[in-house]
């Protein structure tokens, strides 16, 4: 059997500088795949930019918070309902298809509460959801496991190179990432980490780890049509 791997890249659409690390780590690196906040202040650039981009799927990053600056009453499941339905439809109308899969800003979709609707989102659509159904989902490429506490060893090359040989199995995995420039238009607890995932993303020894690995990189549209 052999092993499928989508590289997914969160938050495209948040802010200039997150569009353009997202498209550098895809161009010149391993990203195979974004997830696009239709919220985001940048969204019809991005929706523009990845034009030019037609092997990068684009998938629905669900989000009601931005970076904390916004608020969304949770326990409000008609409006969790609503919203889900809006931001699909917003999508289809930015990029005139559908998304590719789904996930959601701070992993919101996870909540036990919220899963359900989520789920039957994806189901309707035909698309995964992340962490659900038949791909496995890899989160440990990430710099600030405690709060405003950056380690960068979490997203060096040797980190990227332990998570490919160890926890990408047969059959279907996604891994997330958050490449992306500092601009003035975004702000966030997390941004110098993304200019360090975008230097590991395409330094050539991950791609040289893939094919040692002999792991099949991929995205999303291709899953969807198996």
């Amino acid at each position: 059997m052999s092993k499928y791997l989508v590289i997914n890249a969160d938050d495209f659409g948040a802010s200039g500088g997150l569009n353009r690390g997202i498209v550098d780590s895809h161009r010149h690196g391993v990203v195979t795949s974004t997830s696009l906040m239709v919220t985001g202040r940048a969204v019809h650039e991005a929706v523009a930019m990845s034009r030019d981009y037609p092997n990068l799927s684009i998938g629905l990053h669900w989000d009601v918070w931005g970076e904390l600056e916004r608020d969304f009453d949770l326990t409000n499941l008609a409006a969790v309902r609503d919203e889900c339905q809006r931001q699909v439809e917003t999508f289809e109308q930015r990029l005139g298809r559908l998304p590719t899969h789904i996930d959601s800003h701070f992993h919101l979709h996870r909540r036990p509460e919220l899963l359900p609707f989520f789920q039957n989102l994806a189901g309707e659509l035909g698309v995964p959801l992340r962490g659900e159904q038949s791909v496995h989902f890899i989160g440990g490429f990430y710099a600030q496991w405690e709060w405003q506490v950056t380690n960068l060893a979490y997203i060096s090359v040797p980190t990227l190179q332990r998570i490919l040989r160890d926890e990408v199995s047969d059959g279907w995995t996604e891994l997330a990432c958050h490449p992306g420039y500092a601009s003035p238009d975004f702000s966030s607890v997390y941004l110098q980490e993304r200019e360090e995932e975008i230097r590991t993303l395409t330094d050539p020894r991950i791609r040289q780890t893939i094919a040692e690995l002999d792991i099949r990189l991929v995205n999303y549209s291709l899953h969807n049509t198996l």
